[in-house]
């Protein structure tokens, strides 16, 4: 099970010093990846935690690229009807995946704030619609090196391989989005326990589309500081068919974040992963 943890690209840490210093850390801790999330337009009353300060996904991950060598790129994830241009995502998603060295990791999401919706002049109503387009354009674009959208066929170029998708979400939506589209599903809130059950689901609707299984991320914080006690929450996740758990969290700053890092390096060191 690969192990990544959580960037705060939002608030008082989303600061260039204090967001290159906790990406070099984890990626000196040995994490696999790191991972950004995704809000455009936070409502006064929604801010506290950000204060509505919210660097873009993709472009804080490819500043963050720049500031390392070799640890994997993650959105946790992108909202999909944000992005009313499919082909201008195609080529940003395109441009960090080159520019990266293929370290990119693209959750993506259907969303769910009114407020934001309201603010960019989105259906919410058609978010599910607007994401199946989105992705299928996607999947179009990194396929094949001309590609036709608004009856214009055009080159795709720079056309690197594409970056893994993982649908997030809850099910049966997202199960079905993730079978269709996906190289696997991101659920949240997602214990131990529940895993088993909604992976042969996700497994019956990916049968149903004539695909393989895709992998299965989980993000989540670790229920306890005590290493024996985390690293069996992280291997009772690995046994339950996850493969990539992901630690989120708040901290106020780099030092906070390098301890939080050093409680993740010992658990993963218990579960034996």
């Amino acid at each position: 099970m690969h192990i990544g943890v959580g960037l705060r690209n939002m608030g008082d840490q989303s600061a260039p010093a204090t967001m290159g210093t906790c990406a070099r850390a984890a990626e000196d801790a040995g994490m696999e990846s790191v991972w950004v999330t995704d809000h455009i337009a936070i409502p006064p009353d929604d801010a506290e935690g950000s204060g509505g300060r919210y660097v873009d996904p993709l472009i804080a991950l490819a500043w963050v690229a720049g500031a390392t060598r070799t640890i994997g790129l993650g959105v946790g994830v992108l909202i999909l009807p944000y992005r009313t241009s499919p082909l201008l995502l195609a080529k940003q998603t395109a441009s960090v995946q080159e520019l990266s060295g293929g370290r990119l990791l693209l959750g993506v999401g259907v969303g769910w704030m009114e407020a934001e919706f309201r603010a960019l002049g989105v259906d919410r109503g058609r978010r599910g619609r607007i994401s199946d387009e989105t992705l299928a354009f996607l999947r179009e674009c990194f396929d094949h090196d001309e590609v036709t959208a608004n009856g214009q066929r055009f080159l795709f170029r720079p056309r690197p391989a594409c970056p893994p998708i993982y649908i997030g979400g809850a099910a049966p939506h997202a199960l079905r989005r993730a079978a269709r589209y996906g190289d696997g599903w991101f659920p949240t809130g997602m214990t131990p326990e529940q895993l088993p059950k909604v992976r042969a689901q996700y497994a019956e609707f990916c049968a149903a589309e004539g695909r393989s299984v895709g992998e299965i991320m989980v993000m989540g914080r670790l229920p306890s500081n005590d290493a024996g006690a985390a690293g069996q929450y992280l291997a009772d996740f690995a046994h339950a068919g996850a493969s990539r758990f992901v630690l989120s969290g708040r901290y106020a700053d780099s030092d906070e974040y390098r301890r939080t890092l050093d409680v993740l390096v010992a658990a993963v060191a218990e579960a034996g992963l």
